[in-house]
């Protein structure tokens, strides 16, 4: 990239930015690569120096904030370790190839197929319980955030219901006197500066039901997707990505980001962003495909215990 080193600075200082203002408030990035070289907006940046800037934002304290999934940000923990640590490359190979055991606590199929003694398997457990499934709650500033929700989830007659919040929705009208003014002014310009402000006045209006037309139809595509979170908890999320809802409602990904950004529901569970129930795929042992937020959230639980290689 052309510019001196002064330039280079200034771009370096722009993409760390536009990273760290991605960042949630459990230390990770929420947006792609491409997300961010969109948002510097500077056709000299590339793809590969937002990945290095990424990489050294990585690194900042506390280290793994900023990772792109959960396997990621352990990773990035295991590797301010120096490289003769004991049983270093055992840990490394429990989170890099069978996250879905470690977090399902399924130690005697970790054993095989990692093919590691239980006593090797203990220590590299040791080793993973020192490292923070969520490194940005360490620098969580404590103070209370207030929000009204957009959107009430409730569960009615077995059913999970979804229904805006009227009191986060604006109420507008148009002023029937000033509207009658446009047509009855004997000033022409008048006029037409009034029916200007009023076609104006009307289409903010119709944008505002529009938008929570939108929102109320995303919300409850997402609530039928997770289900199995609003009735059993976090360690059952389902994998979801904006494109899958995108497409069950049949509109763009853009469009699903806009309107889950800032907007927050509420829920027998508490009170949760939209963007919250986005995660992505993680493959499993099995086959299968697993949320990265529900094993986030058994590997914080597996963390937090004393010696779960016990139940192995």
């Amino acid at each position: 990239m052309a510019g001196g080193s002064d330039a280079v600075f200034r771009y370096d200082a722009a993409i760390a930015t536009s990273i760290v203002d991605a960042v949630d408030d459990t230390g990770y990035l929420t947006v792609s690569l491409e997300d961010i070289l969109e948002s510097v907006g500077d056709a000299d940046v590339t793809l590969e120096e937002v990945e290095a800037v990424l990489k050294r934002v990585q690194r900042f304290d506390p280290i793994g904030v900023a990772a792109r999934d959960l396997r990621d940000c352990l990773l990035i923990q295991l590797s301010q370790y120096a490289k003769e640590t004991p049983f270093l490359a055992e840990a490394r190979l429990i989170i890099s190839d069978h996250l879905d055991l470690l977090a399902n606590h399924d130690f005697r199929s970790l054993m095989r197929s990692t093919r590691l003694k239980e006593d090797t398997l203990k220590e590299a457990m040791l080793l993973i319980q020192s490292l923070d499934p969520r490194p940005g709650q360490s620098i969580n500033t404590g103070e209370s955030e207030y929000v009204i929700p957009d959107v009430l989830v409730r569960k009615v007659h077995n059913r999970w219901t979804v229904e805006l919040n009227a009191d986060s929705i604006p109420r507008l009208k148009i002023n029937q006197h000033y509207a009658a003014l446009g047509n009855s002014s004997r000033n022409e310009a008048d006029g037409q500066f009034i029916r200007s402000n009023l076609q104006e006045a009307k289409w903010l209006i119709k944008s505002l039901e529009s938008r929570n037309d939108t929102l109320l139809k995303v919300t409850r595509c997402i609530v039928e997707q997770q289900e199995a979170f609003f009735e059993q908890g976090e360690e059952f999320m389902k994998p979801m990505v904006l494109a899958d809802i995108a497409q069950a409602v049949e509109m763009h990904e853009s469009t699903i980001s806009r309107v889950t950004t800032q907007k927050f529901l509420h829920s027998p569970r508490g009170i949760f962003e939209l963007k919250y129930f986005f995660s992505s795929h993680v493959n499993t042992d099995s086959g299968g495909e697993a949320s990265s937020t529900a094993i986030r959230a058994l590997v914080k639980k597996l963390i937090a215990a004393e010696n779960p290689a016990k139940t192995a």
